[in-house]
């Protein structure tokens, strides 16, 4: 379970949630964790991969990348809002 983490933006005073751990949701839900947090890059790029691998792999490719991700997705995520002015409140 992911460990979620309150994050304010200096400027604008804009509050989001930051996570931290594994992402159970990108693991069963692949692309779409990441369009509904708005990281509409990443989703583009994950569902790029996704199918492409559906094409080669006939679904196996997919499960194992959803799982490597999910591993990963929520440490990028929380980077991303540092990056774009983000900090710990």
């Amino acid at each position: 379970m992911a460990t979620q983490i309150n994050m304010k933006h200096k400027e604008t005073g804009l509050t989001k949630n930051g996570f931290m751990g594994f992402s159970w949701t990108t693991a069963f839900w692949g692309f779409w964790p990441a369009l509904f947090r708005g990281d509409y890059m990443t989703a583009l790029v994950l569902f790029i991969i996704l199918v492409s691998l559906l094409a080669f792999t006939a679904g196996i490719g997919n499960i194992i990348v959803c799982v490597i991700w999910a591993f990963m997705y929520n440490k990028h995520y929380t980077s991303k809002l540092i990056e774009k002015g983000y900090v710990f409140s």
